[in-house]
């Protein structure tokens, strides 16, 4: 489990691989949370868009989603990952619904409810999501991609 995530806009892998060591830090425009696992957060945002269902997936199910978020930099001994969000998610997050981003916030909460993961985070899911469609949005019109970065 990540202590701290970003989630950031960067112009293409090589930049976002440059903030492994310190982070994307202020130089970057980004959303931050706390205490959830980014991958498979990308990956339940990525699976809700694909197949959406006011329904958590199975944890099987999640855990075999395919795409799964690439990593720009694999994890080391300092615990520190760097992943590329999937370019239909970055697209899909652009597009959503304020309704759609409401739905998707209150199934992420309840599959966290159902790993005990939600005891972790004290993170409002819903503003965190809304600040990531806003840099999915910046992502699709700057041409950028969209990063986390965790530790």
């Amino acid at each position: 489990m990540a202590h701290d995530i970003l989630f950031f806009l960067a112009s293409d892998d090589e930049t976002a691989a440059a903030t492994h060591l310190q982070g994307p830090g202020q130089a970057f425009q980004s959303v931050t949370c706390h205490f959830i696992e980014p991958d498979s957060a990308i990956a339940e945002w990525d699976m809700f868009f694909q197949e959406p269902s006011a329904e958590a997936a199975p944890l099987e199910r999640l855990l075999g989603w395919r795409p799964w978020p690439d990593w720009v930099t694999a994890p080391l001994n300092d615990g520190v990952e760097v992943f590329a969000l999937p370019q239909r998610l970055i697209l899909a997050l652009a597009g959503a619904s304020p309704d759609e981003l409401e739905e998707l916030a209150g199934r992420w909460a309840k599959r966290l409810r159902s790993t005990d993961e939600d005891d972790t985070t004290d993170d409002d899911l819903l503003a965190v999501l809304q600040g990531v469609a806003r840099l999915a949005a910046a992502a699709v019109s700057t041409g950028g991609r969209l990063y986390s970065w965790s530790y």
